[in-house]
């Protein structure tokens, strides 16, 4: 296992704006880092640039503490995993296992006992003499996670590996993977677009946009304390709600924190008249959008109430209730988008 450290890498290709524009990001030994951003912000490419697969343009890369700059992709001792999971149709769960290790002549019984280590390990022993055609979206997953295994990798690297899968395979592989990496303390760097992915797996989460960090923190952090516009709205779904204040600024407030004036019961919590425009009915929740009275009618609004709680009929689409957020959840924003504080 080992840690990864990145100082100020930048990436251009052919002189445009840098795709990776001065990353710096230390990654501990056993850490789960999710690289979370929308696509074409540069996360996969940082990621290839770890592997090796990508040469930076400036900037340093150690993993384990070593300068890794000039080193070839298989020496830097590292596995990645991709979307596609690249195993070949017409070899054996064993075969597509053991492939890296054939091409780096390991002895016949090493490779045995590493294979099945590896599958014993991800629970696919049963399926080693089967071809990929014959297996589902999740045990492809897991031949390709013990194809990365069985080099003994000091790091992992995960691209958008559950892309490929519905969303009932995903929600189960997303438990796998994170169970799997904590029970070996693999040091794993995880790309994704998704943030119920990068905030139900990662331990530490990297939000990128435009080549650029905008802020690292646990997920609980990147959610209740955003650094800028970009990670509030980016991360939440809904978003957080902004709204432009008078004499410049924003104000920002999570939907859930967003509730009928009757449930906050503090009379210091900030009130708002809102007018509701459409409900939603989800079971445990009801999402309702419409606008604020005092602030531009063409910013939505969104209010994510207890679904148990609230009955239809006490919020009235195209009617104005009144709604307020307790002033421990406000976000203050400057100008710039920059969070003002914490509180």
């Amino acid at each position: 296992m080992a840690a990864v450290l990145t100082r100020n890498i930048v990436k251009t290709f052919g002189g445009e704006v840098p795709a990776v524009n001065g990353i710096s990001l230390a990654v501990p030994d056993g850490e789960f880092m999710v690289l979370l951003g929308p696509s074409g912000c540069g996360k996969t490419t940082f990621l290839r640039i770890i592997c090796g697969l990508e040469k930076q343009t400036s900037g340093d890369l150690l993993i384990g503490g070593n300068n890794v700059n000039e080193m070839p992709p298989r020496a830097r001792g590292v596995a990645m995993m991709f979307q596609s999971y690249g195993l070949y149709p017409h070899y054996t769960v064993r075969k597509n296992i053991s492939f890296p290790l054939r091409t780096q002549r390991v002895p016949r019984a090493e490779i045995e006992s590493k294979v099945e280590w590896a599958s014993q390990l991800l629970g696919i022993g049963h399926l080693l003499d089967r071809r990929p055609r014959q297996l589902s979206g999740g045990e492809r997953q897991r031949v390709a996670l013990a194809r990365a295994l069985v080099r003994e990798p000091t790091a992992l690297l995960l691209d958008e590996p559950l892309s490929n899968l519905d969303a009932k395979l995903r929600t189960s592989a997303r438990q796998e993977i994170k169970q799997f990496q904590q029970r070996v303390g693999l040091t794993t760097i995880y790309v994704t677009h998704d943030q119920v992915e990068a905030m139900g797996m990662g331990d530490r989460i990297a939000v990128i946009d435009k080549g650029k960090i905008r802020q690292v923190g646990t997920p609980i952090e990147i959610y209740n304390d955003p650094a800028d516009l970009f990670v509030a709205t980016f991360v939440g779904a809904p978003p957080m709600n902004i709204v432009a204040q008078n004499g410049g600024g924003y104000l920002g407030f999570r939907p859930e924190n967003f509730l009928p004036k009757a449930m906050i019961g503090d009379d210091s919590a900030a009130e708002f008249s809102f007018r509701v425009d459409r409900s939603e009915y989800l079971g445990s929740e009801r999402i309702v959008y419409g606008v604020m009275e005092g602030f531009d009618s063409r910013q939505p609004i969104t209010a994510k109430l207890p679904g148990a709680h609230v009955a239809e009929e006490s919020i009235r689409t195209g009617e104005w209730h009144p709604f307020a957020v307790k002033k421990s959840s406000l976000r203050r924003f400057d100008t710039s988008g920059n969070r003002i504080n914490s509180h």
